[in-house]
């Protein structure tokens, strides 16, 4: 999350060598929160984000994040930013932010039974740094996938930073929800392979507090495919119940077909 000032409202960050070659777009959503929050007086807080994810991103390049400041209101800030490599703009993202209010607190979502993270350590997936998951297996047709998430490494105390540590582990768990939809997924753990996927957009509600180097649980549904593209919707809980955040995706699902 640490970025550099690199003139107004203008900032750089860099991103690891992840094995799949491209930068992950959780990672430039994160930053780019950041970045906007950079820009806010104190007392606001994030309370929604939508990005849209335009093109994939270079690892071996920093990133330059661009805030435009669209609204400064007494209750309410809005602000968007642009994150841009040499191939031009990677991502746009809107946000908004708001000063705490004290009124009505009601949780409806409720949080579906799972095994606790402790009991799941058979299931983690080859996240070797930043973030751990454990993911739960879905069946063909159900539309649906759940699975623990969190960051590897403490945070201190900064409300802030826990956001963007919780946007930054959001763009994950959801894509076996849209694969078990496909006509050609098996359930076989190699099946996966036959399919390409990318994120397309990205929004995010936050509810409550939290604190992002804790255990999440994420529950997906995908809402159906089409055109090569799926929509999720999913919920965030943490692990005494609480409805921490909702999310909404839509990604791209291609069948991987032979060259001829």
């Amino acid at each position: 999350m640490q970025l550099e000032a690199h003139g107004p409202d203008t900032w750089v960050g860099l991103s690891p060598p992840y094995d799949w070659g491209r930068v992950y777009g959780g990672q430039v959503v994160a930053q780019a929160l950041r970045a906007a929050l950079h820009s806010v007086d104190e007392g606001f807080h994030p309370h929604s984000l939508h990005a849209y994810f335009i093109r994939g991103g270079d690892v071996t390049e920093p990133i330059r994040y661009e805030v435009d400041r669209l609204r400064n209101g007494r209750s309410f800030c809005t602000r968007a930013v642009v994150a841009r490599q040499s191939g031009g703009a990677i991502l746009h993202l809107s946000c908004s932010f708001q000063r705490f209010e004290e009124e009505a607190d009601v949780q409806t979502a409720r949080m579906p039974i799972a095994p606790a993270p402790e009991d799941m350590r058979g299931q983690r997936d080859s996240w070797p740094w930043i973030m751990e998951r454990r993911s739960m297996g879905t069946y063909p047709g159900s539309g649906k996938s759940m699975g623990w998430v969190t960051l590897t490494d403490p945070l201190d105390n900064d409300p802030h930073l826990h956001v963007c540590g919780l946007a930054f582990t959001s763009d994950t768990i959801q894509f076996p929800a849209a694969r078990s939809l496909h006509p050609l997924f098996t359930g076989d753990e190699n099946n996966h392979e036959q399919f390409i996927g990318a994120s397309l957009d990205h929004s995010m509600w936050f509810h409550r507090p939290l604190r992002a180097d804790e255990w999440h649980l994420y529950e997906w549904e995908c809402r159906g495919l089409t055109g090569a593209r799926g929509i999720t919707i999913g919920n965030l809980f943490a692990q005494d119940g609480s409805h921490i955040a909702s999310i909404a995706q839509e990604l791209l699902q291609r069948e991987r077909k032979p060259k001829t």
